[in-house]
């Protein structure tokens, strides 16, 4: 704020003219020898000196006043100003977040556009990650398939070969045993014995119908393939029956009795003049399976010998 003394006006011109007028009036006043116009006129010059004598105090007032209104003023331009440098700064600030807000708008909708991008090509992998796991399987379980086909096929294969080799074990056992020589006959029941214990060990079980039982059609099947009457015996085995893994796989070739044939005693022998055709007699039937059973095709229809599936 400007200083108010440098606004005070000058008192003493003011002051000597209302000493003066003062003076004049009283010195009227004293040679005045009549009152009359003198008195007002004397009157005048005290008033007006009084007057003249307070004017430069309600100046110096005035000058004092208007010194104070130029400094407040003066102040609320320098607050004006201020306000707009505050409005100009806040301004900027405005700009600049309008600026900012802009700008991370931008980033955000840049940021969205890659992440849905990087979305969409992390879909579009696992899609191609799934269809080429699907490939996979689907190739691993051909693969599979045709692995089990080929093991089934060879399980066929080697039981159709194991089979026939204990066919032809057990018709070397039918005709050592009815050669009646203990020294054949035993070495060839051992040898047959061993050949089923191996098959055993692979599931293979053979087993023969011991004569004199009577005829089951679930487990055994006649040579001639006729289905028997009731009450039909079993005179002897022909060929072996063979369960794999608990599956019946083979029924066994069984020749059914006389009915009007007397049963012959157990432990009974055949004459010797008789043995030459009865042992051309076993040999005939025991030839039959050993050539049907050599084959590992499939069988045809009507093969006594054909084996079941063993799944």
């Amino acid at each position: 704020m400007n200083d108010t003394t440098n606004w005070q006006i000058p008192k003493w011109p003011f002051l000597v003219g209302g000493v003066l007028l003062l003076v004049f009036g009283f010195v009227i006043v004293n040679h005045s020898p009549l009152p009359g116009h003198w008195a007002f006129l004397a009157t005048g010059c005290v008033v007006l000196g009084a007057a003249l004598s307070v004017i430069p105090y309600l100046l110096d007032y005035r000058a004092m006043g208007k010194a104070l209104e130029v400094n407040a003023l003066g102040a609320i331009a320098d607050k004006i100003q201020n306000l707009e440098k505050l409005a100009a700064q806040i301004s900027s600030a405005t700009n600049h977040w309008t600026a900012a807000e802009e700008s991370i708008r931008g980033q955000a909708e840049k940021t969205t556009v890659a992440a849905k991008a990087i979305a969409d090509r992390m879909t579009n992998e696992v899609i191609e990650f799934s269809d080429f796991m699907k490939k996979m399987n689907d190739t691993e379980k051909a693969s599979l398939k045709l692995e089990v086909e080929k093991l089934r096929r060879g399980e066929v294969e080697w039981l159709q070969v194991l089979v026939t080799i204990l066919d032809h074990v057990y018709a070397l056992h039918t005709a050592a045993a009815r050669s009646g020589d203990a020294k054949f006959t035993t070495p060839v029941t051992n040898f047959q014995n061993a050949c089923r214990d191996v098959s055993r060990r692979l599931g293979l079980v053979p087993f023969v119908v011991a004569a004199g039982e009577p005829f089951n059609a679930e487990h055994q099947k006649a040579v001639d393939g006729q289905v028997p009457a009731a009450g039909a015996v079993v005179a002897e085995t022909v060929g072996c029956g063979y369960t794999f893994q608990g599956q019946p796989l083979r029924p066994a070739l069984v020749r059914l009795r006389d009915a009007a044939a007397p049963a012959k005693p157990h432990g009974e022998k055949a004459p010797a003049a008789s043995s030459a055709p009865v042992k051309k007699a076993a040999e005939k039937p025991s030839d039959k399976p050993v050539e049907k059973t050599a084959a590992p095709a499939p069988a045809e229809a009507g093969d006594e010998f054909a084996l079941e599936s063993p799944g």
